[in-house]
């Protein structure tokens, strides 16, 4: 399993289907994958610290796992199949530990509920599969564009249309 840590969300031009991105903590490689809007928001929200009058789905699964005494120990994206990512959310509760099948965008959405940082990781074969390289000067420029874009992106951005 390699870490990955969550770069945040993008839209993907021209089409604007909007993409979760993952960097290898110990490399230069990145796991972008593509998300539905609703997604997307949820994360943005999320990353932004945003408050909605009621909660959303991933802060009622947030809300529950807490009542029950439960915590979310890490996020795994498990596998690649004709294009589809899939993921599993370890849950921790009473000494158990306990696997959860998970979309990964909806698994990501949960963990960035969380104050303390949640780990992610790929499997080794998903990350050689969809992983992308940039050069240092391109990745230092994805970044600040990237950035920005979350300096000014707002979750309706993402709202279907």
């Amino acid at each position: 399993m390699i870490e990955m840590s969550l770069v945040g969300v993008r839209v993907e031009v021209p089409t604007n289907q909007p993409i979760v991105l993952l960097r290898e903590e110990a490399g230069s490689r990145y796991l972008p994958i593509f998300i539905g809007p609703p997604e997307a928001t949820a994360i943005v929200y999320a990353l932004q610290g945003m408050e909605t009058p009621r909660p959303m789905t991933h802060d009622l699964f947030k809300s529950v796992l807490d009542e029950l005494g439960a915590a979310l120990r890490q996020v795994v994206i498990t596998e690649l199949h004709d294009g589809t990512f899939y993921a599993e959310i370890e849950i921790l509760r009473d000494g158990t530990t306990q696997r959860i099948s998970s979309r990964p965008s909806d698994a990501l959405a949960l963990a960035a509920r969380y104050p303390e940082t949640v780990p992610i990781y790929a499997d080794e074969a998903v990350l050689d599969e969809a992983g992308v390289l940039f050069d240092q000067d391109e990745e230092e420029s994805q970044i600040e564009e990237f950035r920005e874009f979350l300096n000014q992106v707002r979750p309706e951005d993402f709202a279907a249309e």
